[in-house]
């Protein structure tokens, strides 16, 4: 199968009438949520009237998250997903950190069936790593946005203003050049990075190049690219390029900087995500300023929240689709 089908049969998961009784259409749902590098940290447990989301250690990313805060983050957004696919098949879920397993436990109850808007922005969201055209945001639109990043311990904050994006970028700036320099973290970026369709389709994950606006490449062609054309004043040039072209930034911020908060963070990201895909927006990461854990602490003291800690940072805005990252089987991540 080549790259063009797998996304189609990734993409269109299943109609919400095939998700019961054994919760596989649910899980599918589930693994379309964003992850830190696309490494998909989840394991599914599946029980009566009971799912369990368990952290799949084996997918750390050590030198980019170093306490696996973008991994718990990953499975609240893989949780949001899988309550609105429930609810849209007359499921009500109710999601509780387990700290035994340091796991999402959601178990059910029938209720009447609803397909909401961002339930059917799902298959829909992706993180569009481009330029956007800049034009503002309604007022609507943004607070839209800003209900959807609410949660419990968790706020946002958005930026309109040209002179704050301006300040947003040079924190990302900072943080770029702290991770180029970091050996570590740039061996591992490197094997996450899925250079071609074959190496996308084989893995089933990682960050396929042509979704991040470059082209299909060998992979020995594509290290020998970063090795002489990849630097952090490169990336700062793109970054600066797509923050003063996006519409609105996004910061999540938690209450206190713990696993509950961080997976509730991540559902609050992908309640976002799914309402800005609803608006026809495009959304992507720029985390670089939440990574390097000196600069967080500046970061959060040019937000103005004390000791909360700023989880994510995502970038709003309009422009053009790109070519959509790929998903392990619902089989390879069931327990």
């Amino acid at each position: 199968m080549d790259y063009s089908e797998k996304v189609r049969e990734i993409w269109q998961p299943p109609e919400t009438e095939t998700v019961m009784p054994d919760y596989s259409g649910l899980v599918r749902y589930a693994t379309l949520a964003a992850s830190s590098h696309n490494t998909q940290p989840w394991i599914f447990k599946l029980e009566k009237n009971r799912i369990w989301i368990l952290p799949d250690l084996s997918r750390r990313c050590p030198a980019v998250d170093p306490d696996d805060h973008h991994l718990y983050a990953s499975l609240g957004c893989a949780s949001e997903n899988l309550l609105l696919a429930a609810e849209a098949a007359g499921l009500r879920g109710f999601c509780s950190y387990d700290p035994s397993t340091s796991g999402v436990q959601i178990d059910f109850e029938k209720t009447s069936p609803f397909r909401s808007p961002l339930f059917d922005a799902i298959p829909k969201r992706q993180c569009s790593r481009v330029e956007y055209d800049g034009s503002p945001l309604s007022a609507e639109q943004l607070r839209q946005m800003e209900k959807a990043g609410q949660g419990e311990g968790v706020s946002i904050k958005l930026f309109t203003d040209t002179d704050q994006k301006e300040q947003i970028a040079r924190y990302v700036a900072e943080g770029n050049t702290a991770q180029f320099g970091d050996a570590a973290w740039v061996r591992e970026l490197k094997s996450w990075i899925r250079f071609n369709g074959p190496e996308a389709v084989t893995s089933g994950d990682g960050l396929y190049g042509p979704a991040m606006g470059n082209p299909a490449v060998p992979r020995w062609l594509g290290l020998l690219a970063m090795r002489f054309g990849f630097s952090a004043k490169k990336q700062n040039q793109k970054d600066c390029r797509n923050i003063r072209s996006s519409s609105a930034i996004a910061v999540l911020v938690s209450d206190i900087d713990d696993k509950p908060h961080w997976i509730e963070a991540g559902r609050c990201y992908e309640r976002l995500a799914l309402q800005a895909t609803a608006l026809d927006l495009r959304t992507a990461f720029i985390n670089q300023p939440v990574e390097v854990a000196p600069l967080r602490a500046k970061f959060a003291r040019f937000l103005g929240v004390g000791n909360r800690r700023p989880d994510l940072i995502v970038r709003i805005g309009r422009g053009p689709e790109m070519p959509r990252s790929l998903r392990r089987p619902v089989e390879e991540v069931l327990l």
